[in-house]
């Protein structure tokens, strides 16, 4: 007969189940497979800790996101935000889709191409375009959103040298009452700067202006921010049409919806007050239908939707290391999951779930990370069953950036799994080894030897 693990006893309050004001009271429950795969399994064969993506969720969220903006408006078309995560594994699942693709880089650009999505599908986002990249852009019948004026001049001296007309957008800043206000990138609406703009682009009659596109912010919770993007950039292209008898192709509302993530410092948990994908497509669409379009011409509805799209289908899977007691008491436990793996934690107070069965007894615990620094938290206060040493867990909702913002600090990257539609599991990254991260390594001759 197995010896039972001793728990201290404790005295507690009986509560009913009646919400406060922080909501109601966190639950936890076991979470022991993943898509129909145990996680424990996951662990035994991948190692911990260990990255699981859904395919079924990227699927089936992508298909609700699509769905609620085509209810609302006919013409609607994603492109998929590779900054978020631009694993082949994950970006060929959206193109297979339908999803174009938006990048900020010219690593980006490329990965798009070598991932088979055509030139003219592309929109090339960001404030560092180099001459190089504005060339291949143009060549490639690519969407160019144009940051700023030293970016319109170089694109209208490359036409000089090219065949092709670029097809271009400007980014448009503008005050939607949320501050502070995004205001480095672009072309500030209020003060004249994007009608300033148009106005060069037009008169050039070296490029094809296509669009007009903004991206207000990030992890946006107001809704009607956007209703106001979406009626100004409207009276900029109804503007042009007025002006030049020029119509606007599209109009790009960017990203920014919030996942279901929790922000730190909310009193409640993101699931219950962040807005969903309806409610900001409700607004966009109605802002849109409200401006004077031709109801037969009504400009295509671009979204570079990403964190909204694959936070919810991501976990990381991991292992206790240990427990103590602070200086004062409190419960802490390490884990092998640190902030070079789970930059996000920096930003929200992830769900973390036992990945077997536990007691009902529960504490307020710090959760640590295996690395050598003080800032090396995952939660600063998380209600939790007692999590001993080598015991299993699952953090949530960790789809979006972790995997591009990662980096390697004292401990190795870990392997990245995808579960398909099947259940089965598929490697889509390996893990890091110290022979290919020294590979780009070069030790000058005199320091290859040495004695001690």
């Amino acid at each position: 007969m197995e010896q039972q693990r001793y728990e201290r006893p404790l005295i507690k309050r009986v509560e009913n189940d009646m919400p406060n004001k922080f909501g109601m009271k966190p639950e936890n429950f076991p979470k022991t497979s993943i898509d129909g795969v145990k996680v424990h399994d996951l662990i035994e064969k991948y190692g911990s800790p260990l990255f699981v993506l859904s395919e079924s969720t990227i699927r089936n969220t992508y298909r609700r996101a699509l769905k609620a903006f085509k209810n609302r408006y006919p013409r609607v078309q994603f492109a998929w935000s590779y900054k978020t995560n631009y694993l082949n594994g994950v970006c060929k699942i959206y193109h297979k889709e339908g999803s174009w693709a938006e990048v900020a880089s010219r690593f980006e650009y490329e990965k798009v191409l070598r991932n088979g999505v055509p030139g003219s599908r592309i929109i090339f986002n960001g404030p560092d375009k180099t001459e190089a990249d504005l060339k291949k852009a143009i060549q490639n019948e690519s969407l160019i959103h144009i940051d700023h004026l030293d970016e319109l001049y170089t694109i209208v001296n490359l036409t000089e040298e090219l065949d092709k007309k670029p097809r271009v957008a400007i980014r448009v800043n503008m005050d939607t009452g949320i501050y502070p206000m995004w205001d480095r990138f672009g072309f500030n609406y209020e003060n004249g700067q994007a009608w300033d703009a148009l106005n060069k682009i037009m008169a050039s009659g070296k490029m094809e202006l296509v669009g007009l596109h903004c991206h207000i912010g990030t992890f946006m919770l107001s809704t009607k921010a956007y209703g106001i993007a979406a009626t100004k950039l409207s009276d900029l292209a109804l503007g042009i049409q007025k002006k030049y008898n020029h119509q606007i192709k599209y109009i790009d509302l960017g990203g920014g919806f919030p996942s279901r993530n929790t922000l730190k410092g909310s009193y409640l948990p993101g699931q219950d007050i962040n807005p969903n994908i309806d409610d900001f497509a409700e607004e966009i669409s109605s802002a849109l239908l409200r401006a004077n379009f031709p109801p037969d011409n009504l400009p295509l509805l671009i979204l570079e939707t990403g964190r909204a799209l694959i936070d919810e289908a991501g976990y990381i899977l991991g292992t206790v290391i240990s427990n103590k007691r602070s200086a004062t008491g409190k419960r802490t436990t390490i884990i092998d999951i640190g902030v070079n793996l789970l930059f996000t934690s920096y930003w929200y107070d992830h769900k973390i779930s036992p990945a077997q069965e536990f007691t009902h007894f529960s504490e307020y615990t710090t959760v640590y990370g295996p690395l050598c620094m003080n800032i090396d938290v995952i939660r600063d206060n998380a209600l939790l069953p007692l999590l001993n040493k080598g015991d299993h867990f699952v953090i949530h909702q960790v789809g979006a950036y972790n995997m591009t913002q990662w980096m390697q600090f004292i401990t190795l990257r870990p392997r990245i799994v995808l579960i398909d539609q099947e259940s089965n599991v598929h490697i889509i990254r390996q893990a890091e080894t110290l022979e290919n991260f020294s590979h780009m390594e070069d030790t000058p001759e005199h320091l290859k030897t040495f004695e001690l």
